[in-house]
């Protein structure tokens, strides 16, 4: 039952996504890459979780009580890029981002994976040179601090390294699952 309802959701998937069909690692390595996945988007669903919990909040403060809460506009923006940092790397391994998808049901399956390879080339070589820069960027928080929290600014601003440090990390990833699909057999990308 469980392998049947498996290979529906993945029969979904690929309707809805054709760039699915491109199988991602198996092992020992493809358990460790799906714990970190997880890890990573534990983290980003507790921070939108704690955005509604913010807000609610703040919505409370504003009606119930004789003042409004200040701090609770800022944490909650603050949450909401630290959640998109932390799961743009997921995204981008699962095809989940935002893409025009005009060809991608025509190509083969071999060809799928040199479409991911050059998607996932060109992210990451984004990801690389811009890499640099958010760290400068970072360090403009060192001798800043926000206005209501009080949390240095180096906290709030490394979450544009975190962003393309991950994207990086996870292009190159999807490089090489593309680069093994396109090694493998055409019997193996079809079952897979």
């Amino acid at each position: 039952m469980n392998s049947d309802h498996k290979a529906l959701e993945q029969e979904a998937l690929e309707s809805l996504d054709s760039m699915s069909a491109v199988p991602k690692l198996k092992g020992p390595i493809g358990r460790v890459i799906g714990w970190v996945d997880n890890c990573f988007l534990t983290l980003a669903v507790v921070a939108l979780v704690s955005i509604a919990a913010t807000v609610l909040l703040q919505i409370c403060s504003r009606l119930f009580l004789p003042f409004s809460i200040a701090w609770t506009e800022e944490l909650s923006r603050y949450l909401f890029i630290y959640m998109v940092a932390l799961s743009v790397g997921v995204v981008l391994r699962q095809n989940r981002n935002i893409s025009v998808e005009l060809f991608h049901h025509r190509l083969s399956p071999r060809m799928k994976a040199a479409f991911q390879v050059l998607i996932s080339l060109m992210i990451g070589l984004f990801a690389l040179l811009v890499l640099p820069y958010a760290w400068q960027y970072a360090q403009n928080g060192t001798w800043q601090t926000s206005p209501t929290l009080h949390v240095p600014m180096l906290y709030i601003f490394f979450s544009t390294v975190v962003t393309f440090a991950l994207l990086l990390v996870y292009s190159l990833l999807g490089c090489l699952e593309g680069i093994i699909a396109m090694c493998r057999s055409s019997a193996y990308l079809q079952e897979s």
